[in-house]
């Protein structure tokens, strides 16, 4: 790709993020995607998507990568429980993923981070962050991966984020992060999605779009 295609192509400067629960796990992302660093392109686009009927995908960087990936993620899993004969874990699910984006880096350069949950047949819960070049780290307690939003995330998560909270004051927090960055980072915006994925399963909680009102001084 050369120098003017990679300025004009499709990004998801985003905020992403995952919280680890008492019951489960959060998940949430704004909707913002951009051509370059400056042009909005999209204000209305998903970056949390269910992926099998266990698994919440979310993604920040390339529009293309991440597509890529939605659409070869869930054909491998299949296959991978077709040959075993057992649905794949969380876990196997997250490191098909980064052995995936790991053969993409060293080929063209895949410019995807991702965040994947998902509940067990065992009724578990787990949070995973992988990074663009493939490493993978379950996560403990609340990541943001690398979305331009991840320091107003984390900032906040650092000050407000309580060990053993329930769901419902996770999706609570999960908004207020999403706030915080809508209103300071530059690469995303106009609308907020929040799932929750616990052993019942994968819902969509919050699903609210950021509209401008222009008002008149006097």
């Amino acid at each position: 790709m050369d120098e003017e295609s990679k300025k004009l192509s499709l990004k998801s400067g985003t905020t992403i993020l995952g919280i680890v629960c008492k019951e489960g796990v959060v998940m949430a992302s704004d909707r913002q995607i951009t051509a370059g660093q400056s042009l909005v392109i999209g204000k209305n686009y998903l970056k949390t998507i269910q992926i099998t009927d266990y698994l919440l995908l979310s993604f920040s960087g390339s529009v293309s990568d991440a597509q890529r990936v939605v659409k070869i993620l869930p054909a491998e899993l299949k296959l991978k429980e077709l040959r075993s004969k057992s649905r794949p874990t969380v876990k196997q699910a997250a490191n098909l993923l980064a052995s995936l984006l790991y053969s993409g880096a060293r080929q063209s350069m895949m410019q995807v981070g991702n965040l994947i949950a998902g509940f067990n047949e065992d009724g578990t819960v787990e949070l995973y962050s992988i990074e663009p070049a493939g490493s993978v780290l379950k996560v403990e307690d609340y990541d943001a991966n690398f979305g331009s939003g991840m320091p107003y995330v984390l900032g906040l998560f650092e000050r407000q984020y309580k060990k053993g909270l329930s769901v419902k004051e996770g999706v609570e927090l999960a908004k207020e992060a999403l706030k915080s960055s809508t209103q300071r980072d530059t690469g995303s915006g106009y609308g907020i999605d929040v799932f929750t994925i616990t052993k019942e399963g994968i819902r969509k909680v919050v699903d609210q779009e950021i509209i401008s009102e222009y008002k008149d001084r006097n």
